[in-house]
């Protein structure tokens, strides 16, 4: 059929993409790191065209820098950096929630609270482990879910890269924290049970307070 190719090419596109997007989360392709398209390609056993899109992806998500005459890296983030992602992502969050409270009701059906829920309580218990590769899988997933309750697209889209590219620069420090559990948030099941109250008051109080916790834990870095 016409158009089959873009089709499979597009899809090799995005899970090349997601597959380095999860290895640059899990720590295993720290900030610094240095490739070129050709060992991607080889790496997967690809053609060079459609790793060449997924690293132009993540560079426009900002997870890689071109390097001239070399390649691509994994981009390094600055902690004045982070804070300013931090500082971006509250007042996305607090528009968020704003219009989740607003009126006492919660536009969303009983199946996707299910599902942020069951997000929320494996994302706590992962950071309750200190299971950071399970946590960022949960948490990116739930922040995302909650985000899309709004039905606009572009804020959860927005919303979601911003987490990636803060947890970018979290993870190798975090990886060498000897105090990993306690530098981790967990209050994904409390910020769900005020939500579906419409508690505004109770979700400023969650948020407030886990922005405080990253930001207490930046300063220590």
């Amino acid at each position: 059929m016409p158009g089959s190719g873009a089709v499979t090419r597009n899809t090799l596109r995005q899970q090349i993409a997601d597959a380095l997007r999860d290895e640059v989360l899990a720590g295993r392709m720290p900030p610094g790191t240095e490739f070129t398209v050709k060992q991607i390609a080889e790496q997967y056993e690809v053609s060079a065209t459609p790793v060449r899109e997924a690293l132009v992806d993540l560079s426009a998500q900002g997870l890689l820098e071109l390097v001239q005459h070399r390649g691509f890296r994994v981009r390094s983030y600055t902690v004045d950096e982070f804070r300013g992602m931090v500082e971006a992502r509250t007042l996305i969050v607090d528009g968020i929630f704003r219009r989740l409270t607003e009126g006492g009701t919660l536009p969303g059906s009983g199946e996707m609270l299910v599902s942020i829920r069951r997000r929320a309580e494996e994302a706590r218990r992962a950071a309750r482990s200190g299971s950071l590769e399970v946590l960022i899988g949960y948490d990116l997933r739930f922040w995302r879910e909650l985000s899309r309750l709004v039905g606009n697209t572009y804020i959860s889209d927005f919303l979601h890269r911003i987490r990636v590219q803060c947890w970018v620069f979290a993870v190798p420090h975090l990886q060498r924290d000897p105090a990993l559990r306690a530098a981790l948030w967990d209050g994904h099941s409390a910020l769900v049970d005020a939500v579906t109250l419409a508690d505004a008051a109770e979700v400023r109080r969650i948020v407030q307070g886990y922005n405080q916790h990253v930001l207490d834990w930046s300063a220590r870095l």
